[in-house]
């Protein structure tokens, strides 16, 4: 059970040092409180998930060259998500254009190594299961 999302809600990563504002298109003809409610699948990097300002990430090939760069001091780059994979595990019983709704208890994975979790679902007061 979680609250849905919807556009202006936030996120962090675990690599990330600052939170991102989320943004959903009404593609999936959803909206709670006037605001585009989104579904697991709304992830892609850039467009639904913008950047965490910098990245710490020494996976990260750009913060791997900065760092190799400084002599080995970690050296943070600007954040480029690279989320591969839906959120997980969505709500298990309300669906939003014929998937799972994505729920402040939703999170995802970036290839760089950071977890993405909901930090505020928007303006939303509403509860899901």
């Amino acid at each position: 059970m979680g609250n849905p999302v919807v556009s202006n809600g936030m996120a962090t990563c675990t690599m990330g040092t600052a939170p991102c504002t989320l943004a959903f298109t009404p593609k999936n003809m959803v909206t709670i409180e006037n605001q585009p409610a989104a579904n697991i699948m709304d992830y892609v990097p850039m467009m639904n998930i913008s950047g965490f300002g910098m990245c710490n990430s020494p996976s990260n090939p750009q913060v791997a060259a900065a760092t190799a760069a400084a002599a080995g001091v970690l050296t943070p780059q600007p954040c480029i998500p690279a989320i591969p994979a839906p959120w997980t595990p969505g709500s298990a019983k309300v669906q939003i254009g014929f998937m799972p709704a994505l729920n402040n208890s939703s999170k995802c994975m970036c290839m760089w190594g950071g977890s993405v979790s909901v930090t505020n679902a928007g303006a939303v007061k509403t509860t899901i299961p």
